[in-house]
């Protein structure tokens, strides 16, 4: 097969799998975090709560500047440098003795995730070729979901077998992993980074502009993230609680595994319709599916209920994410696609970190069932706010004759 047509090459598969690891580490701690928060440290529930929102607070102020350290250093440059301070921090959790030391190490490693997920998604982006981006990309994030899946499992399980310096010592391994895969892996444009690295650098500095840290044609589809992000963060915070009230907490890990399963099985069929019908036909689809799963979710007071909602969940959001992702990534100029992926993964971020804590207070207040069914409306109402930044927008763009990057409606 021609080059410019082969998807899996040893560089896409490498930057495939180290994004699984770094992602596996992730969730791995995100899941099991707030119980050494609460056992080990002796903090509060609040304080377990604020080990992760610091995490993402780092993540949401160094991600704008991912897509600009590309921009001037290299893809791969940043690449190298994200992937071993991700590496560094995650070694830091054994040197953590008190609370204030982890939330420390906490905003450290969330800022080098940050850059190094943006970089390495950037990366791929860069290997695969033009005709195949939006299967690429599905493909791409599947490893992503994949580490979503496994890593809260396997935290879990070791935690409860092992303790929480068998769960760390894992996630070093990982981040090891993922910079050792990461580093290995060459994009096309490597060279050509490499060889303009000097008269880049040799401009003068220029006014920090938030176009330099951001891509305007990326936003509207990333707000349409952000609603989606907001919802979603209501699933994976509280999913263990919300079925340990509905007395069927023993099936809350089973509800993850008919999520991950109906994620990762529609995945390449998804991917190749991407780069063949109108991404509305799998946008809005996908968006009733995601949003009937969160109102079934909201009902589940049997086993049956929580794991059919499980998978219709996962089919929907297996289903929009990469959709969103490649719309974001192609709405830019090719060399800008790094900002357009920071620039979703940010508005994304935002979105997880203000709906976990709004949904929280909303759920004290009048219960997982609402707050379910509020998160189902939430979906829904994304429609039309894909409809009015990104559908609408585009069909006037085609009409008045302006080139589509995706297929028109």
């Amino acid at each position: 097969m021609n080059q410019r047509t082969t998807l899996w090459s040893a560089s896409f598969i490498k930057i495939c799998l180290s994004s699984f690891f770094l992602f596996f580490a992730f969730y791995m701690l995100a899941t099991a975090l707030s119980t050494y928060v609460t056992n080990d440290l002796h903090g509060t529930n609040t304080q377990a709560g604020l080990a992760m929102t610091v995490f993402i607070i780092a993540a949401v102020l160094l991600r704008p500047f991912a897509g600009q350290l590309m921009g001037s250093f290299g893809e791969r440059k940043i690449v190298t440098i994200s992937l071993l301070l991700y590496l560094l921090f995650s070694f830091a959790y054994f040197g953590v003795f008190g609370y204030a030391a982890l939330l420390l190490v906490r905003f450290l490693h969330g800022g080098s995730f940050a850059v190094a997920t943006t970089a390495t998604n950037t990366a791929a982006i860069g290997i695969m070729p033009e005709s195949r981006k939006g299967e690429g990309i599905s493909y791409f994030s599947l490893f992503m979901s994949l580490a979503m899946v496994i890593g809260p499992f396997a935290g879990l399980t070791i935690t409860t077998e092992w303790g929480f310096t068998a769960m760390f010592v894992l996630c070093a391994a990982c981040s090891l992993l993922a910079f050792l895969l990461g580093v290995s892996a060459k994009t096309p444009s490597s060279r050509q980074v490499e060889h303009d690295a000097r008269p880049k650098l040799a401009k003068p500095a220029a006014k920090l502009s938030w176009r330099e840290l951001i891509e305007r044609k990326a936003v509207p589809i990333a707000l349409s993230g952000f609603v989606v992000a907001f919802a979603y963060s209501g699933l994976v915070t509280f999913m263990s609680v919300y079925a340990h009230e509905q007395a069927i907490d023993q099936y809350a890990s089973y509800f993850f595994v008919c999520f991950g399963v109906m994620i990762v099985l529609p995945r390449p069929i998804i991917g190749r319709l991407l780069d063949r019908v109108s991404e509305h036909l799998i946008v809005y689809p996908s968006i009733a599916v995601f949003a009937a799963g969160m109102l079934l979710l909201s009902q589940a007071d049997t086993p049956a209920l929580l794991l059919v909602s499980g998978a219709v969940i996962g089919l929907g959001y297996g289903a929009l994410l990469p959709c969103f992702q490649t719309i974001a990534v192609l709405a830019a100029p090719a060399e800008r696609r790094g900002l357009a992926t920071a620039t979703f993964y940010l508005l994304f971020d935002l979105g997880y970190g203000i709906g976990s804590y709004s949904l929280g207070a909303l759920a004290s207040g009048y219960g997982y069932n609402v707050m379910y069914m509020l998160c189902a409306a939430i979906i829904a109402l994304s429609s039309v706010i894909y409809f009015v930044l990104h559908h609408r927008r585009k069909r006037l763009a085609v009409a008045a004759g302006e080139p589509s990057v995706l297929s028109a409606s």
